[in-house]
């Protein structure tokens, strides 16, 4: 028997989409981080096992983003007068030239970490910028923090700007080292390949990256089909191709199982089907879709057909770390979806719940509920601050925390069984 820790309180966790389940008043048994078992009243065989009492609020998985721009915090909410590709000029890429400058990318990438914390995200799937040096620092400091994270140095050797740009062989290399140093596949912080989105990465970056994948069996993330100006961009740019997609497959950046694909608003039939294939874990970004008027994403339409879809914030492209807002706001664009098109069904809240904990934690591994197995990643919830005099069961009081509380209400947060202290706390 290894070491042995008990929570005893109220869970509400996703075991399908849409499908929640509460153990109320329930013991949950953790064993060298993982969950043992969930029980309702506690044996004998375990009175001596220390037990952590979390009150009457209740506990719930923690929260995964699957795709969020850690460089960006500091234009979070700037600029979205512009739609994507102005966006990017204006705003994204010299912002992201700063980050050669080592003591401002600390600054920056530890309050970026402690946003994370303080909104009960533990773990991310986070593009750094085009520089190794303060790439690594971002490895450096996740690994400081407890939090999870798989991290990738961006890819881009075409159409960025002076002070931000790498020719294929500079960006291979650097890719190569970063990946020497800080992949661990068993590790709580892990390399991802980023290739920006195509129209930043050339043929042979895009090539050489590919080998990469399948030489070190590393995932990928990047971006697809996010706005209409970008589409028709990559469209003039490989008009030999069939579509977005069929650029990032032939160079091997869709490795099965392995791959995160961003915004997906307008996937076409043939590219559903390929990442339906591919097994592509979609993020879906609505406010950051929402902010720079790329569309709305067919959420329903993609989850009939059966494509992995989890939920990512996009900060910078997006205002706000917080996963609840995400939740809210996926919610709310399929509702908004539904009114042009009354055949795809709006999604509940329970729908979206489910993707930012079970369905995005499934690409980390085993976490993202409380099933038997998973690590225990968990936020305490204590919503007594929300109490207006109604009584609500425990659902209603997951939906109201979602809506209408924020990270005040998070008392506690465990990664593997253990509790994550503020990373990096400021001075007081």
């Amino acid at each position: 028997m290894g070491s042995i820790k008990i929570l005893r309180g109220n869970f509400i966790h996703a075991v399908g989409l849409g499908e929640l389940e509460i153990y109320e008043g329930a013991w949950c048994v953790i064993e060298n981080g993982r969950i043992r078992e969930m029980l309702k009243s506690l044996p004998t065989a375990l009175a001596e096992a220390p037990v952590v009492d979390t009150g009457p609020g209740f506990l719930i998985p923690a929260f995964s983003d699957i795709h969020v721009h850690a460089p960006h915090l500091p234009y979070a909410g700037v600029g979205f007068d512009e739609e994507l590709i102005p966006w990017l000029k204006k705003y994204t890429f010299p912002l992201e030239s700063r980050f050669a400058d080592g003591k401002f990318a600390e600054t920056a990438y530890r309050e970026f970490i402690r946003r994370l914390w303080r909104d009960g995200t533990l773990h991310s799937c986070v593009f750094a910028t085009l520089h190794r040096e303060s790439t690594a620092l971002l490895f450096d400091l996740f690994r400081q923090s407890g939090l999870s994270a798989y991290i990738g140095k961006v890819n881009m050797d075409r159409n960025g700007i002076p002070g931000l740009s790498e020719t294929a062989d500079q960006s291979i290399e650097e890719t190569i080292e970063l990946i020497g140093s800080y992949h661990r596949p068993d590790g709580r912080v892990r390399y991802v390949l980023t290739p920006r989105f195509v129209p930043s990465t050339s043929d042979r970056l895009m090539r050489a990256l590919g080998d990469l994948a399948e030489k070190y069996r590393l995932p990928v993330q990047s971006h697809l089909d996010e706005n209409r100006g970008e589409i028709a961009l990559v469209r003039e740019m490989y008009p030999a191709y069939r579509d977005y997609a069929d650029v990032y497959d032939r160079f091997g950046l869709m490795p099965k199982g392995r791959t995160i694909m961003a915004h997906c608003v307008y996937l076409s039939e043939r590219e559903i089907d390929l990442l339906s294939h591919k097994e592509v874990m979609v993020a879906h970004c609505a406010q950051s879709n929402a902010d720079l008027a790329s569309g709305i994403m067919p959420l329903r339409k993609y989850l009939d057909r059966g494509l992995r879809v989890g939920i990512g914030s996009d900060v910078g492209g997006a205002h706000v770390f917080s996963m609840q807002r995400h939740v809210v706001e996926t919610v709310q664009a399929s509702k908004l979806r539904w009114v042009g098109n009354e055949a795809e069904k709006p999604v509940s809240v329970a729908e979206s719940f489910s993707l930012a904990t079970r369905a995005s934690g499934s690409f980390f591994g085993n976490t993202g509920s409380f099933a038997v197995g998973n690590q225990f990643d968990a936020l305490v919830i204590d919503d007594s601050a929300l109490e207006c005099g109604l009584p609500l069961g425990l659902r209603e009081r997951l939906e109201r925390f979602l809506y209408t509380g924020d990270d005040r209400q998070i008392s506690a947060r465990y990664l593997c069984g253990e509790e994550i202290p503020e990373p990096f706390p400021k001075a007081t």
